[in-house]
């Protein structure tokens, strides 16, 4: 997950959590992330295949929350928008007779997972009610 996706996920999240009941457009949504629309309604199809947020179209469509935000973690957005590994893939082919080159990526590997079950269990201790919380 080396891109935007989660911070565009987290911002659009935090703004349906805020509005209520209310449905909000993929443009006011855009608007406040500053993004194309289009981006804006590609994150929401993907929060709407995890089971994030509910949409309809039409004149009054929108978005809004598909459960409380006090039962949607954080580690749950992060899975829902994760592509790739935290710290990302390594692509090296090192020489296989080297001591440290036959085994570094295996180590890598290791090291690459312990960080990013560090960090979901973190995202794992926070809601996204909590985090709505934080502003004003």
């Amino acid at each position: 997950m080396n891109n935007g996706r989660f911070s565009i996920a987290i911002h659009i999240l935090t703004l349906l959590a805020r509005a209520g009941d209310e449905w909000l457009s993929s443009e006011y949504l855009a608007g406040s992330v500053n993004i194309n629309p289009v981006l804006v309604r590609k994150e929401i199809s993907n929060l709407r295949r995890n089971g994030l947020i509910i949409s309809k179209e039409g004149k009054n469509g929108g978005s809004r929350l598909a459960k409380p935000a006090e039962k949607i973690l954080l580690s749950d957005v992060y899975q829902a928008v994760r592509q790739a590994s935290l710290l990302g893939q390594n692509k090296n082919n090192p020489n296989p007779d080297c001591p440290v080159g036959r085994q570094i990526n295996t180590h890598l590997d290791q090291l690459y997972l312990e960080a990013e079950n560090a960090m979901v269990t973190k995202l794992n201790q926070t809601t996204l009610a909590d985090f709505s919380k934080k502003f004003a």
